[in-house]
């Protein structure tokens, strides 16, 4: 078989992907980057809203990648993708990594409107407030998938959830579960309470303790975490507005735990309860 004709590195498809590691770009087209197997294969799965439109537009892929992963390249075109086979040099270009993965992919926006968050309901939410770093924003979306957690909501002074890193810390969750961004914090926490769903701040200085919370039964209700700044936590304007402030308690001898390690804890803990108090889906099912 007569190897695939490589796509030129100065073709307009070439220049319109590479332009989308700008954020200014990516609002204006609406459309961002997913690398590597697992986030493309999510993508090709992945439809909008009322299993609308395709979520991926266009695969780059090395015709390496392209036969060890001729499933996913297969898929995508079925559904209706341009396929582009390009050099590893082209693929490091767009995607601004040292050792590219071989598939890269265009993808349209996928965020969900925040009413829309709120109108199912949801019992389990992570809120990132003022979160800045892109691979601690896509930590803990994974986090939160893992968890089961409904959704995720970004607020407006939180990292672009469609930064290249933000996406790749994901590891394909972002094509998961919902989430709302550019929803002011005051906002996020009003609207989750009125839809019945309690809200905690998560703060190392916080006077509730998270096992304590736990011991007492307290954790099984619909509940959402608001998450704070990496650096300096969450200001005590944000820590107002919650029904509690939580610290994860440290047993050992540690001084604190990284932003997307306590927000696993404290998801992890939420999801536990609320399956014991019989009242959370499963973690497995659909």
């Amino acid at each position: 078989m007569a190897t695939p004709e490589l796509i030129s590195p100065r073709s307009p498809r070439v220049t319109a992907a590479r332009r989308l590691a700008k954020r200014t770009f990516r609002s204006k087209e609406r459309l961002f980057i997913a690398e590597g197997p697992q986030a493309v294969r999510e993508a090709v799965a992945h439809r909008g809203p009322g299993a609308g439109e395709p979520t991926l537009v266009e695969l780059f892929t090395t015709v390496e990648a392209a036969e060890r992963y001729a499933d996913i390249v297969a898929a995508a075109r079925a559904a209706g993708a341009r396929v582009h086979h390009a050099s590893a040099e082209v693929l490091a270009d767009v995607s601004q990594t040292v050792t590219p993965q071989g598939l890269l992919g265009v993808c349209r926006f996928l965020d969900s409107p925040f009413a829309e968050v709120l109108a199912a309901r949801p019992r389990l939410v992570a809120v990132l407030a003022n979160v800045r770093d892109p691979g601690n924003a896509g930590t803990v979306l994974r986090c939160a998938d893992a968890a089961g957690a409904d959704a995720v909501v970004l607020t407006d002074a939180s990292v672009d959830l469609y930064n290249p890193k933000a996406v790749r810390a994901s590891v394909g969750s972002v094509f998961h579960l919902p989430v709302a961004v550019g929803v002011p914090v005051e906002q996020a926490v009003a609207g989750l309470r009125e839809a019945g769903v309690r809200v905690l701040a998560a703060d190392g200085a916080g006077e509730r303790d998270l096992d304590a919370e736990l011991d007492a039964g307290t954790m099984g209700t619909p509940t959402a975490w608001v998450f704070g700044n990496e650096a300096w936590g969450l200001p005590e304007e944000t820590r107002a507005l919650a029904d509690a402030v939580v610290r994860v308690p440290i047993h050992g001898r540690a001084e604190s735990l990284n932003l997307a390690t306590a927000a696993a804890v404290c998801l992890y803990g939420s999801a536990r309860a609320q399956r014991a108090a019989g009242g959370c889906r499963s973690v497995t099912s659909s």
